[in-house]
C-alpha cells in the first residue's frame, strides 16, 4: 500500500521543508509514503529547498496556472507514480501532518473513498478570516441540501483520495478543484467522510486564491452552479420549471375567478399576460431539464469509457 503525500506549492520556500520533514513517514498499513511536490511556477527557491527538505518527487507547471490545474496535474503524477492513496496539503504549514493518519484510515478501512478535513468541527480553524469562514458555512449548506447529502466544508484542500476515486474523478482545470470534486464524487455516489482537523492561519499571509472577496464568491458561485447542472440537471432545471408552472396556474385561476365575474377579459388582460408568459418560461425550463438528463445520460456513458481507459493507463 503506497501512500503519496501531495504539496500543492507557489512560493513556499519559508514554510515549504518544515511541512516536508512533519510529513510521517510510517504509518500502519501502509508500506511507503513518499511525498510529492508540485510547484506552480514559484519564483523562489520553492523547488531547490523542497529537494533538499526530502520530497520524492517534484515537478513544476512551469509557470503560474492556478490550483485546478496544479491539482490536476498532481492527481496524474500520482497515479503514474502508483499511489493507492493521494493525500493533498497546503504546503505551508497550516494544518498538521500528523493528521494525516486521521485522514486516510477511512480509507484504509474501506469505509469511504474519500476523505476531507473539516475545520468545523470540535477545533474550530484558529484566526480564519469571518468572510471565509461564512461564506464556507453559507455554501457548503446550501449545496449540501441541493445535492442530498450533508457537506461540512466544501473548500479544505487536506483531503484523502483512494486510487479508483483519483481514476473516477472527471477533473476540470479551472478556477479551483475543492468544490468541484465534492460535488463530481456525490454524483457519481463516491462515499465521502469528512474528518476534523484543527487548522492555524497565520496573521498577515495573503491567500494564493482569494484575491478579493467580491471575485472569489463569483468564481465560486459559476464554478458550483455548472457543477450542480451537470450532477443534478432535473433539479436544477425541474424545480424551477415546477415554480412557474404553479405560478402560471395560479394566475389563470386568478385571471378566471375574475373574468366570470363580469365576463370581461380587457380589465384583467395583465394577469392573463403574466400567467401565459410564465407557462411558457415554464414549459422552456421543462424543456432544458429533460435536455439537460439526456445529456448527463451521455455524459456518463463517455466517463465510463473514459474511466476504463484511465484504468488501464494507470494500471499498476
Amino acid at each position: 500500500m503506497k501512500l503519496i503525500v501531495n504539496l500543492p506549492a507557489f512560493n513556499e520556500a519559508e514554510k515549504i521543508a518544515e511541512t516536508i520533514k512533519r510529513i510521517p513517514r510510517q504509518i500502519e498499513g501502509i508500506d511507503e509514503v513518499l511525498v510529492q511536490v508540485i510547484d506552480d511556477g514559484s519564483k523562489d527557491q520553492t523547488i531547490e529547498i523542497a529537494k533538499t527538505a526530502g520530497a520524492d518527487f517534484v515537478y513544476t507547471n512551469g509557470i503560474n496556472r492556478g490550483i485546478g490545474i496544479t491539482f490536476k496535474h498532481a492527481a496524474e503524477r500520482a497515479l503514474d507514480n502508483g499511489a493507492d492513496i493521494m493525500v493533498n496539503m497546503d504546503a505551508d504549514g497550516q494544518f498538521n501532518p500528523q493528521d494525516i493518519t486521521k485522514i486516510i484510515a477511512p480509507i484504509l478501512n474501506k469505509t469511504a473513498d474519500m476523505v476531507s478535513a473539516t475545520r468545523f468541527g470540535d477545533k474550530e480553524a484558529k484566526d480564519m478570516p469571518k468572510a471565509k469562514y461564512y461564506l464556507n458555512k453559507i455554501a457548503a449548506k446550501i449545496i449540501g441540501s441541493f445535492m442530498g447529502f450533508p457537506i461540512d466544508d466544501l473548500t479544505c484542500g487536506f483531503r484523502a483520495y483512494s486510487r479508483e476515486t483519483l481514476v473516477r474523478l472527471n477533473i476540470t482545470p479551472g478556477f479551483t478543484y475543492t468544490q468541484e470534486t465534492i460535488i463530481d464524487a456525490i454524483g457519481k455516489n463516491l462515499k465521502l467522510v469528512w474528518i476534523p482537523v484543527e487548522v492555524t492561519y497565520f496573521a498577515g499571509r495573503k491567500s494564493r486564491v482569494v484575491k478579493s472577496i467580491f471575485n472569489y464568491v463569483s468564481n465560486s458561485g459559476k464554478i458550483i452552479l455548472e457543477a450542480v447542472r451537470d450532477v443534478r440537471p432535473m433539479k436544477f432545471f425541474g424545480w424551477p420549471a415546477l415554480i412557474l408552472l404553479l405560478s402560471s396556474f395560479g394566475f389563470f385561476v386568478y385571471f378566471f375567478v375574475l373574468y366570470f365575474q363580469d365576463f370581461k377579459i380587457s380589465p384583467y388582460k395583465n394577469i392573463l399576460l403574466v400567467a401565459i408568459t410564465l407557462l411558457i418560461v415554464g414549459i422552456q425550463f421543462l424543456i432544458f431539464a429533460f435536455i439537460a438528463d439526456m445529456i448527463k445520460s451521455a455524459r456518463k456513458l463517455i466517463e465510463d469509457q473514459a474511466h476504463t481507459l484511465k484504468k488501464w493507463h494507470y494500471k499498476k
